[in-house]
């Protein structure tokens, strides 16, 4: 890992589960400004729901490059708390990610490829004592704070080969005609983000020779601006985060075909409309 020094001062984003309601976002912040009182803090969210390492993964996965080099990503979503799971240091991308190893951080290091890891096991960094059930203000918070303050991420412990892994976000080819692939995430507003991306589709094929297969649905309108669509219609569409999407206008693609996170998808050959009952 390079010595982070060379960053003056960097951001110091915070992603939790644990709302707005109780003191534990403060609590991370307070602890987070004692030990650099100039520190530059962003809440990315505290609405995960609780316990969603997954949910966690795909926020940070979906705005992580919109913040500058030297970023220092905090995420606490953090079930195995206590346990036996370890605390870590990423640096990424020329930022740094700091958490629990239960998998918040894999679908960033899978998409970067060139990742290096650190156990935080030096407590000198530590508040104490350190709580079993709030690690976030007694380790983390702390950890970040002293890496904006200048400290090298070789000073927390000792490198790590291996992280959690998530399940995979790359769709699987079960035939040359045909993809399968999930939905990993629904938004505000109903729309259902796939796994698919554009890499996965061949360029320019996809409106016309390519239908998505859900449930006892085919999708076959592909559009790319939310005002082509008619009212209600559903279509997909290529979102911000680089993903294929499940839309409807002025309406929740959720609700309307009853899709769930995690469902199965297939991305079939128009062709080959039999294929049409492996999605039931």
């Amino acid at each position: 890992m390079e010595n982070r020094l060379s960053f003056s001062n960097p951001v110091i984003t915070l992603l939790t589960d644990f709302g707005t309601q109780d003191y534990f976002v403060a609590a991370m912040k307070g602890m987070i400004l004692s030990i650099n009182p100039t520190a530059n803090i962003v809440d990315i969210s505290h609405d995960i729901p609780p316990q969603d390492i997954q949910a966690a993964a795909f926020t940070l996965l979906c705005c992580y490059k919109s913040f500058p080099a030297g970023t220092i990503h905090v995420a606490v979503v953090d079930p195995g708390v206590g346990s036996d799971r370890k605390p870590i240091l990423i640096q990424c991308a020329q930022q740094f990610f700091v958490g629990p190893d239960n998998g918040i951080f894999n679908w960033i290091c899978a998409r970067e490829k060139d990742w290096g890891a650190i156990h935080l096991t030096n407590d000198q960094f530590f508040r104490h004592p350190v709580s079993n059930s709030f690690h976030g203000r007694d380790i983390f918070a702390p950890v970040a704070a002293a890496l904006s303050m200048g400290s090298a991420p070789a000073a927390f412990g000792e490198p790590l080969k291996d992280i959690v892994q998530l399940e995979s976000l790359a769709p699987s080819a079960i035939s040359e005609n045909t993809i399968q692939g999930r939905i990993i995430h629904i938004d505000h507003f109903g729309n259902c983000v796939t796994t698919f991306t554009r890499a996965d589709l061949a360029p320019g094929k996809v409106a016309h020779s390519w239908k998505l297969l859900v449930n006892d649905r085919e999708i076959n309108s592909f559009r790319d601006f939310f005002s082509e669509a008619g009212n209600n219609e559903i279509f997909c569409i290529f979102g911000s985060a680089g993903f294929l999407e499940i839309s409807a206008r002025d309406a929740s693609a959720a609700e309307i075909l009853n899709l769930k996170r995690g469902q199965s998808l297939l991305f079939v050959s128009a062709a080959l409309t039999e294929i049409n009952a492996r999605c039931n």
